[in-house]
């Protein structure tokens, strides 16, 4: 898979619409996605790729190849003892309500549950995960190595994508000249370097992709929660709770139901740009702001999920 004809014929296959696509098979979609990944596709037929799983989407086989070769290219990363680490996707940022990714993974790390969080600096224009930490004067590990470390001391970990998975991290920068995004976006939230010994939290903005993201965890086994995620990042809304959907060895249960009214959000900042969220975090954390009852239910389940034994 070297040649621009090889390119062609995939873009032939998979690009003939909603309705007349077809999927690649597993092996060719691990094929192909390495290949993006490795940056061995053109700009130009990458572009036509992209457009066409944008408008196809990717079928449960495709997935499969794609994530297969995403995690042969990831550091591994060795779990710390006790808990399971639970590995926080950030890759949508806020716009509307504060981004409570921070303050849920430094709730989790508080009740001992290591938390690997990983994401990008730069969400276009909402406020990122990253943006926050700083504020927090919480910094990026600068390696595989350095994450191992803070995650067996601070019980957490900041990973950017440009470290943990360059490959990766190049496909998502295209999203700034084609101006959507891609099966790279999809993929990066089920990214697991531990070898299927963490809990992965993969939140999802619509609802088509809570079925399937739901058919790829039954499907991969390894333990997850599957939730709509505010705004798309993997935390509770503190307006409605979501449901949560956990994930493991090939089964699925509703760990926690979705909540049937609208929630009060007193105690919100009001400002939510990254120093007033990180201002709002330190002050939720010593008690003097309330934690949001769905973040509250998360942080339970998600501490609950870790310590089980499957």
């Amino acid at each position: 898979m070297s040649g621009s004809n090889d390119w062609t014929g995939i873009i032939k296959e998979v690009g003939r619409g909603a309705h007349g696509a077809r999927d690649l098979p597993e092996a060719e979609a691990e094929r192909l996605f390495g290949a993006m990944l490795d940056g061995r596709v053109p700009d130009l037929e990458l572009g036509a790729i992209w457009m066409a799983y944008r408008i196809k989407g990717e079928s449960l086989g495709e997935l499969t190849g794609f994530c297969r070769a995403l995690m042969a290219r990831l550091p591994g990363l060795a779990a710390p003892a006790g808990p399971m680490p639970v590995i926080l996707p950030s890759y949508n940022g806020a716009r509307r309500l504060p981004n409570m990714t921070p303050l849920l993974a430094l709730m989790l790390a508080r009740v001992g549950v290591p938390v690997l969080v990983h994401g990008i600096a730069n969400a276009y224009g909402r406020v990122t995960t990253a943006a926050i930490f700083e504020a927090l004067g919480i910094s990026p590990c600068a390696d595989s190595y350095a994450a191992s470390s803070k995650l067996n001391s601070d019980r957490l970990a900041y990973l950017p994508l440009e470290v943990l998975a360059p490959g990766l991290s190049h496909l998502m920068n295209g999203r700034a000249r084609i101006g959507v995004r891609s099966s790279a976006h999809t993929v990066a939230k089920l990214l697991e370097p531990f070898g299927g010994k963490a809990l992965c939290v993969v939140p999802v903005t619509h609802p088509d992709y809570v079925r399937r993201m739901g058919e790829f965890l039954l499907a991969a086994g390894t333990p997850a929660v599957l939730l709509r995620g505010s705004e798309g990042e993997p935390y509770a809304s503190p307006k409605r709770m979501p449901a949560l959907q956990g994930f493991s060895k090939g089964e699925a249960r509703e760990l926690v139901p979705q909540g049937e009214s609208e929630l009060p959000t007193e105690g919100m900042p009001e400002a939510i740009d990254a120093q007033s969220t990180a201002n709002w975090t330190r002050e939720v954390l010593a008690g003097a702001r309330p934690v949001p009852v769905p973040l509250q239910q998360q942080v339970k389940c998600l501490s609950a999920a870790a310590r089980a034994p499957s």
